[in-house]
């Protein structure tokens, strides 16, 4: 999947949670790791590594000071269910179970830098 370069006016920021990073714009939705929070509270990402605003673009060494995106909770989406499947061969062994992730759905509300 190619990247897609922004328009010149677009705000976005590039954060991390979880080990992973991730670029957003506000309004975007998003899934992250579980969280433990009802609808309607908030996250704050402070771990923010870059900011565009007003066609000028902030990098962090390695995080822009005074930087955070807030985020929406929207609710609890689980994944596609895993199969793991465990098997022995001339022993009668075969073990099926499944998975399925849960993570936690926000939007972006704001972008302060």
């Amino acid at each position: 999947m190619a990247a897609t370069a922004p328009a010149a006016d677009s705000t976005y920021a590039v954060v991390v949670d979880g080990g992973r990073q991730y670029r957003v714009m506000e309004g975007q939705e998003l899934e992250i790791d579980f969280r433990h929070l009802p609808a309607g509270s908030e996250v704050v990402f402070a771990d923010v590594l870059a900011v565009r605003k007003a066609g000028k673009l902030t990098l962090g060494k390695p995080k822009v000071k005074g930087a955070k995106v807030n985020a929406e909770v929207l609710g609890l989406v689980q994944g596609e269910k895993i199969f793991v499947q465990k098997f022995r061969r001339r022993k009668n062994y075969r073990r099926r179970t499944g998975h399925r992730a849960v993570s936690t759905k926000v939007r972006v509300s704001s972008i302060t830098a």
